[in-house]
């Protein structure tokens, strides 16, 4: 499974489980007063929690940029007719 779609599955986990304690608390507040303060504790805690699967997602996102940057590279070569393949 790719980690990008990995480190969504887990941001959307602590999102889920952050609302279901804030909907479940017996206190007077509005449901959407909920979910938004149940949408920063988990931005919070994914950004301590989820540090490894977030850094897999940058390294993968940079070696897909990479790669097109590569690919680009050598396309531009090859129409300069700077290609020596």
């Amino acid at each position: 499974m790719s980690p990008l779609v990995k480190y969504s599955l887990a941001r959307l986990g602590l999102f889920l489980a952050a609302a279901a304690v804030l909907l479940f608390i017996p206190i007077e507040l509005n449901v959407f007063l909920r979910l938004a303060i149940a949408l920063i504790v988990s931005a919070l805690l994914s950004f301590v929690l989820l540090r490894a699967l977030r850094d897999r997602v940058a390294e993968q996102l940079a070696a897909g940029s990479r790669a097109r940057a590569e690919r680009k590279e050598h396309l531009r070569s090859a129409l300069a007719g700077d290609d020596q393949e």
